[in-house]
């Protein structure tokens, strides 16, 4: 506890005789002293004769006294599922602390400078008051000093509220003016009768600002001495105490003489007032300042390990879900206000994992880009989030994240190819055609006749072909699925309706039924509901297909992916969060029979990708798009699920075609030849340890 200007048992016996109804008589004498002393000091020509008191005490009555406190804004973090930190984010630099945490020295120090009655008078100092009202009578100028601590704090307050130092609010809060010096005694009055002077000392050393963005004395203490505010020496508490008066006049990083002379000025009038004595104030006269400036890091860009698209998608998400507030404005300020807790659900062993299979076969100077995600199935939590340029501003850096969609102010998705065959064949399975339903793929065909779900009729047309121009004749569902048969699937998806294809892909996550220019729901993009709908046309993320991988290996449960398990404000208070809303979207007898299809990919002989295989019990598919531009691998076990995608950002004016990967170059882009071998060293990283639970296969 800081040395008080009187003993602290005369301090406890002085408020404790303070009856209520002194307090009674104390505020309506006050409210006469106040508007004889607004009246003087901003008045001085009026307030010499004695004119303007009863107008300036009539003024002060009517002001009402009920301030509310603000909630101060504080630093935010982001944490990985492990309790590690991701990242740290604020509005203004300032972390909170009590009393207890800020070194006595500081706290005496301030009130040597500004206010050293302080624990001797009430909200107003008379005897400070008078003095102003002199120099004020004199000058005519209304800035003179007489303010006491509790005044100060209280205009404090205002140009907190004010925000922005550009605003009217902000002009409003500083302006000098008889209205606002009423309205700081009237709240200075009732302050000093509801909180004690520790407390306000308290409120008052973590609102002032110290310059160079810190607010509170924690936050400056680490920024100017890099020292947290309870170990901060009596130099250091003399030259952060004199910056209160003016932050810039005063900088030390930029002022250093100016900031030199202030400290010692506060040097002088600790020795005045009994806090040290004059041998330490002399020594103390004689030091450098000794800065050790630490600028904080804050934000996704700060982020290292890769998680810099995950802490965006993170902070994305509290700022555009509904769970953080009603409107846009609510969002925004609770973001603003901070002190948030956020726990979420990355997993750093299997972010570590990804992130290294995507460096041991790419490079972020590589025209191409390749992007990953993780989900767990039975959750919907997203285990690992990367690409492979790093997050950020510079040379082969991005900020756009790929696995967030354009509502989550990410990337507009990409063709899937055939990854998403899998939701044709659920549809199928779902309609009771058995997996070794046949039918003739011939080399080329049409694209059948189908009618989509607003009832418009598409014509057959042309254009419906495989890799190879060689027919594969009859062949069942495993097999075409194994060999990825376009001339199959297509007239398979014909056979079971194309609005019933839409309806399972909303069912999964995959947008919604509407027409373009449709407002989109939970910021979904419409699905373009074409004749090649089954082929991979419409654009997604490797988040949103890894998500429906999970839900296969799931037994057909679909959950939203998730970021965040659990919030916490300043106060320790739990916030809500968004639910994953786990639900069955198709039996578990056709996630089963999904599964064979797509284990069938990785474990046939012929299937395109059997040379990603795991030893574990997985499954997945390949996917190439038209023209090259895309290529995916999308696989999983009952533990993860993992999506991965290789383009060129450029595409369509640039395919994967002959393109040069980290040293390597390809003339054909192919599921299971570019992102296949990140998907497979990403889970078997990622899968170290687990057991091989096998997937249900019925």
């Amino acid at each position: 506890m800081p040395r008080p200007h009187m003993s602290a048992a005369a301090s406890v016996m002085r408020r404790g005789v303070r009856s209520k109804a002194a307090m009674s008589v104390s505020l309506l004498g006050a409210s006469v002293l106040a508007g004889a002393l607004v009246a003087s000091l901003c008045i001085p020509a009026v307030g010499a004769v004695g004119l303007g008191a009863k107008a300036a005490a009539d003024d002060f009555n009517s002001v009402p006294d009920n301030l509310v406190l603000p909630t101060l804004a504080q630093e935010s973090t982001i944490y990985d599922s492990a309790g590690n930190v991701i990242a740290r984010f604020y509005p203004q630099d300032r972390v909170s602390e009590p009393l207890s945490k800020i070194a006595p020295m500081m706290q005496n120090a301030l009130i040597d400078i500004e206010d050293h009655r302080f624990y001797q008078h009430g909200a107003i100092d008379l005897e400070g008051t008078l003095r102003a009202l002199l120099k004020n009578s004199s000058s005519g100028d209304v800035s003179q000093g007489g303010s006491t601590l509790t005044q100060q704090y209280v205009k404090n307050v205002f140009i907190n509220d004010a925000g922005d130092s550009n605003s009217t609010g902000f002009a409003q809060a500083t302006r000098q003016t008889v209205g606002r010096k009423i309205q700081e005694l009237r709240y200075a009055i009732k302050l000093e009768e509801t909180l004690s002077k520790q407390q306000i000392l308290d409120d008052y050393l973590n609102i002032t600002y110290f310059g160079e963005q810190a607010y509170g004395v924690q936050a400056a203490a680490e920024l100017y001495f890099s020292v947290p505010a309870s170990k901060l020496t009596i130099p250091q508490a003399a030259m952060l105490a004199g910056l209160e008066q003016s932050p810039s006049a005063y900088d030390p990083i930029h002022n250093p003489a100016n900031a030199i002379i202030r400290r010692n000025q506060v040097l002088a009038a600790m020795a005045t007032y009994g806090t040290i004595t004059a041998v330490q104030a002399k020594a103390a006269e004689a030091s450098p300042l000794d800065l050790k400036v630490t600028y904080p890091q804050a934000g996704c860009i700060t982020a290292d390990k890769g998680e810099g698209f995950f802490c965006d998608y993170v902070a994305q998400q509290i700022l555009d879900d509904p769970a953080f507030g009603a409107t846009a404005a609510d969002r925004q300020q609770l973001w603003n206000t901070g002190g948030l807790k956020i726990h979420t659900t990355l997993d750093p062993k299997d972010q570590a994992a990804t992130n290294k299979a995507i460096a041991d076969h790419t490079n972020p100077a590589d025209s191409t880009v390749a992007v990953s995600a993780m989900v767990q199935p039975g959750t919907g939590n997203i285990l690992a989030m990367a690409q492979s340029r790093p997050y950020g501003t510079g040379s082969n850096q991005t900020e756009i994240n790929y696995n967030a969609t354009a509502v989550q102010d990410g990337g507009e998705g990409f063709q899937t190819g055939s990854v998403f065959k899998a939701i044709t064949a659920a549809t199928a399975l779902s309609q009771g055609i058995p997996l070794s339903y046949k039918i003739n793929a011939v080399a080329t065909g049409p694209y059948p006749r189908m009618t989509n779900c607003s009832g418009e009729v598409q014509p057959e047309v042309g254009g419906d072909m495989n890799d190879t121009p060689v027919p594969y004749g009859e062949i069942t569902m495993v097999q075409a699925m194994a060999a990825s048969v376009n001339t199959y699937f297509v007239p398979l998806e014909a056979q079971v309706g194309l609005c019933n294809v839409v309806h399972m892909a909303q069912a999964f996550g995959l947008g919604y039924q509407a027409a373009p220019d449709s407002k989109s729901p939970n910021g979904l993009a419409p699905i373009m509901q074409v004749q090649s709908l089954t082929l991979g046309v419409n654009d997604y993320t490797p988040l949103q297909m890894a998500n429906v991988y999970a839900t296969f290996a799931d037994q057909g449960r679909y959950c939203d992916t998730t970021a965040i398990t659990s919030v916490t404000n300043a106060s320790g208070k739990s916030l809500a969060v968004p639910s994953a809303d786990c639900h069955q979207v198709v039996t578990p007898s056709v996630a089963a029979g999904v599964n064979t299809l797509l284990h069938s990919v990785v474990s046939d002989a012929g299937g395109t990708g059997a040379p990603d295989a795991i030893n574990w019990s997985d499954a997945g598919k390949t996917g190439t798009t038209n023209d090259d531009d895309q290529a995916w691998f999308d696989g999983y076990t009952s533990q993860i699920a993992d999506a991965t995608m290789m383009t060129n950002p450029n595409y369509p004016s640039d395919s994967l075609d002959g393109v040069d990967i980290d040293g390597t170059t390809y003339q054909h882009a192919y599921g299971y030849l570019l992102p296949g071998p990140i998907w497979k060293e990403a889970m078997t990283g990622a899968m170290s340890g687990l057991p091989n639970e096998p997937l249900n296969f019925g």
